[in-house]
């Protein structure tokens, strides 16, 4: 590559970087333009005192706090439901599956992560259908959602699992094996822990997706006025469906600016839960590498 074709390509990376930053940029100065005057503890809280709501003696209807357990809540377990399943997938397919199984899994799963959310939004929808012909007291709920929201992120941390442990140095994979340590013990005391860092980026990448979506939600469980969800298998509210429900029928300017403020709370959640991944995953990657 001659010296001039370099230099262009770097001011083009340079033109790319820039436009991304601006773009986020004024996509949070607008949120925060229009929002940040609505965002108090009224809007969480409305009437209710927020040690009542907290503790929960009283309901909260004219605030957000609802919603805001409910993101928690529906993230937390649909994470929690995929991270198992990813990991022994990913673990599968990078260190067990060979030839055409492999390849068929991997098309597999990269179709499953191409899925639009709607339609993994009417599979939950079905099931929920599915269970209450069976259990007459199952309706869409919080279980439902997370169950939903746990396929469509599966495949981002399967492949991230993969491709952390298949791009670990070749030394690092024979090390132990050449000690007589069996496959199974390199996995779990040497890989594993080598990978953790790349496993958890996956992670983090799911929390960000499960705690935006909305087609998901909208067709398994959430909805406008549910309080705290009681149970797993209660109807619930949420940020990013009562940021759709708000904007697309919002009554007046003050509800759509309240629209705004939930944006920024919705924002500032994501935030907080990628603080805890990025913590728990440093903590985690510490520990394993110091017994190791």
């Amino acid at each position: 590559m001659s010296r001039w074709m370099e230099r262009t390509l770097i001011v083009f990376c340079w033109i790319c970087g820039l436009a991304l930053l601006a773009a986020i940029t004024a996509i949070i100065g607008y949120l925060l333009y229009k929002g940040m005057g609505t965002v108090n503890l009224t809007l969480i809280f409305g009437d209710t005192s927020p040690v009542d709501a907290l503790l929960l003696r009283k309901h909260v209807f004219a605030g957000l706090f609802p919603a805001m357990v409910g993101t928690v809540a529906v993230v937390t377990l649909s994470v929690g439901f995929a991270i198992p399943v990813g990991i022994a997938s990913g673990i599968y397919m990078a260190e067990y599956a060979r030839g055409g199984v492999k390849t068929v899994l991997g098309f597999f799963f990269d179709i499953l992560a191409g899925v639009p959310s709607i339609v993994i939004g009417l599979f939950g929808f079905a099931l929920a259908i599915f269970l209450h012909k069976h259990f007459s007291s199952i309706y869409p709920s919080l279980f439902i959602s997370s169950l939903s929201l746990a396929v469509l992120v599966l495949p981002y941390i399967i492949r991230s699992t993969q491709f952390a442990l298949e791009n670990l140095p070749a030394a690092t994979k024979l090390i132990a094996v050449a000690l007589g340590a069996t496959k199974l013990q390199n996995i779990v005391y040497v890989l594993i822990p080598k990978s953790l860092s790349g496993i958890f980026s996956g992670v983090i990448l799911a929390t960000g997706r499960c705690a935006e979506d909305t087609a998901v939600i909208l067709l398994t469980g959430a909805v406008a006025f549910a309080g705290v969800p009681k149970s797993l298998f209660a109807q619930y509210e949420a940020l990013p469906f009562y940021i759709y429900y708000i904007s697309s029928q919002y009554a007046n300017q003050q509800e759509l600016l309240s629209g705004y403020g939930a944006s920024i709370i919705l924002l500032l959640i994501c935030a907080l839960l990628f603080f805890i991944a990025s913590m728990i995953r440093k903590g985690v990657t510490y520990q394993a590498l110091y017994r190791a």
